[in-house]
């Protein structure tokens, strides 16, 4: 009896009768449902960096102290012109320390959040996501405070010549340091998202050879946003990590794409 169904051909391979498994029933949620879902995780992340931030506001003045320390002795002591202000720069360093430290916690919520749209195999990298992305962040932070930072500060401090002395209030400082190291923590996660990217099939290794012209393009632009300043030292010092991170996410998906199947 003709049911109407199509069989599929003996001919056919079987690899292309293979569909990619579509998420379980009970994860499909209406837009509103994604909406309610990602507004739980934001708080969950506000949460979790308030409470490392109180934590850490115990130990800002020590923080202080160790975010100079890239300026060496050019910057001896910072200064402060309105009343408020180095407290609001106690604040800001303590939210720094705090949204560091939960980095691990801000990680597994975004897993969380995009996990029931994909396929059950797929799901298994959670773990790979939450611990590398946690260390390529503080690998990130550490390259800028180690190398970006001292390299940085002793050009744009040295442009006096000892003819005039840095007075740069405490604001301006730590705002330029956690700005430079976020976002070289920021920067270090692009091998992660590659190595995801190309697990799933989004893009192939072949694809960033063959467009690394455009990407040494998007690169400055993203460094000169970044970058605190408009001095080419620092956006320098800013791209060519990120150079070098593509010339290896390369590589990486060369080991995370998919092969292909062979027939029986």
């Amino acid at each position: 009896m003709d049911t109407g169904l199509a069989e599929p051909s003996p001919s056919q391979p079987i690899a292309s009768r293979e569909r990619r498994p579509p998420p379980d029933e009970d994860d499909r949620l209406p837009v509103t449902g994604h909406l309610e879902e990602l507004r739980r995780r934001l708080w969950i992340c506000v949460g979790a960096i308030l409470l490392g931030s109180g934590l850490s506001f115990a130990w800002t003045g020590q923080l202080i102290d160790w975010l100079k320390r890239p300026a060496g002795a050019l910057l001896p002591r910072l200064a402060f012109f309105s009343p408020p202000e180095a407290l609001l720069a106690y604040m800001k360093v303590a939210v720094m320390a705090g949204l560091v430290l939960c980095v691990p916690v801000v990680l597994s919520q975004l897993w969380a959040f995009v996990r029931p749209g994909l396929a059950r195999k797929e799901r298994g990298y959670g773990l790979v996501f939450i611990w590398w992305g946690s260390a390529l962040f503080l690998a990130g932070g550490a390259f800028a405070y180690w190398v970006i930072l001292p390299v940085s500060l002793r050009f744009l401090l040295g442009f006096g010549g000892g003819e005039l002395e840095p007075v740069i209030s405490i604001s301006r400082y730590l705002s330029f340091t956690t700005m430079v190291i976020l976002a070289c923590g920021v920067v270090f996660q692009w091998p992660l998202a590659v190595f995801l990217l190309a697990k799933l099939g989004v893009i192939r290794p072949q694809m960033l050879r063959r467009k690394w012209r455009h990407a040494v393009v998007g690169m400055l632009v993203v460094g000169a946003i970044l970058t605190p300043t408009t001095d080419v030292a620092t956006l320098l010092l800013m791209t060519a990590p990120m150079c070098a991170l593509y010339e290896v996410s390369i590589w990486i998906a060369q080991l995370a794409a998919p092969r292909p199947r062979r027939d029986a």
